[in-house]
């Protein structure tokens, strides 16, 4: 045995069905279909991953999603769109040290865009890394014709080439997040089981509008997926139950609990599901991504 790997989840981990079904719901929804094999790719579909609020597994949701979703034969495109580059470093690469980035696709329409592709090490997915210079695209896309429609533009030289593309939005309702919900299909919001949490989604949701109102129509709201789950606490029960309260059928029967494997992942700049691919985390992923598939 590797001694770097992981054992199999401890019991603070919670059961298997703790980790992968949203308690207290109807059990004839815990288990998504199995995807069929797909025999070609593209186009793909864009997911923006969103929430202003940091902090709620949205990086490592983008990063665990998609390795699950790979492991399902659907190549995928990660983008991280966050100047902190978080995405990037989750899966092993050192932002200052990068010559391209999402920034150079956005604003510099002569850069080849395989130059800015980066190999994530995980078989069918592949990653648009990001860095500093990122923040800097928010104040020079201020003045462009069509701001809200750079990142779009970027992409679609790369969708003919994916089936799902995952863009890890800042934490932040600013110009960048705006791009990400004008070019998705659709949005999914990790919801932390937290009340502060619960607090900011009517204010993402009102940005969703917006979107939805002045800049893309086809815009929708993929679902709600909560994170941070912790069995022990009756508030994180009360909580996942005012969501399911508030957004009903859109909230996914996976559930990502509370586990030290999460942060041993981001060091070892690999998803959980190669990192730990037996554990509880792993399979809620792939419940997650077998729901997303679905839908």
């Amino acid at each position: 045995m590797d001694p770097r790997r992981p054992e199999p989840d401890g019991p603070h981990d919670g059961t298997a069905e703790e980790a992968t079904a949203a308690p207290g719901r109807g059990r004839h929804r815990l288990s998504a279909p199995e995807p069929a094999p797909l025999t070609s790719h593209g186009p793909a579909r864009v997911i923006a991953v969103a929430n202003q609020k940091g902090g709620v597994g949205k990086t490592t949701s983008t990063i665990n999603l998609g390795a699950a979703l790979a492991e399902y034969g659907r190549k995928v495109l990660l983008v991280d769109f966050d100047p902190q580059g978080a995405l990037s470093v989750g899966l092993g690469v050192q932002p200052h040290q990068l010559e391209s980035t999402i920034y150079n696709l956005l604003m510099d329409r002569d850069v080849d865009p395989h130059d800015v592709l980066h190999d994530t090490g995980v078989e069918n997915m592949d990653m648009l890394p990001s860095n500093i210079d990122l923040s800097a695209a928010e104040v020079q896309l201020v003045t462009e014709v069509g701001r809200e429609q750079a990142l779009g533009r970027a992409l679609k030289r790369f969708l003919s080439d994916y089936d799902i593309v995952l863009i890890d939005c800042q934490p932040s309702l600013g110009l960048l997040t705006i791009n990400a919900l004008t070019c998705a299909d659709a949005v999914l919001i990790p919801l932390a089981c937290e009340f502060f949490s619960l607090r900011g989604v009517a204010l993402l949701m009102d940005t969703i509008d917006k979107v939805q109102d002045r800049l893309n129509p086809d815009l929708k709201l993929l679902g709600v997926l909560a994170t941070m789950f912790d069995t022990r606490t009756l508030h994180t029960k009360e909580v996942h139950d005012r969501v399911v309260e508030a957004f009903g059928e859109k909230v996914f029967e996976a559930v990502i609990n509370r586990t030290i494997k999460f942060p041993e992942t981001t060091v070892a700049g690999e998803p959980i599901t190669a990192w730990a691919p037996t554990s509880h985390a792993a399979e809620a992923y792939r419940m997650l991504a077998r729901e997303v598939i679905a839908r």
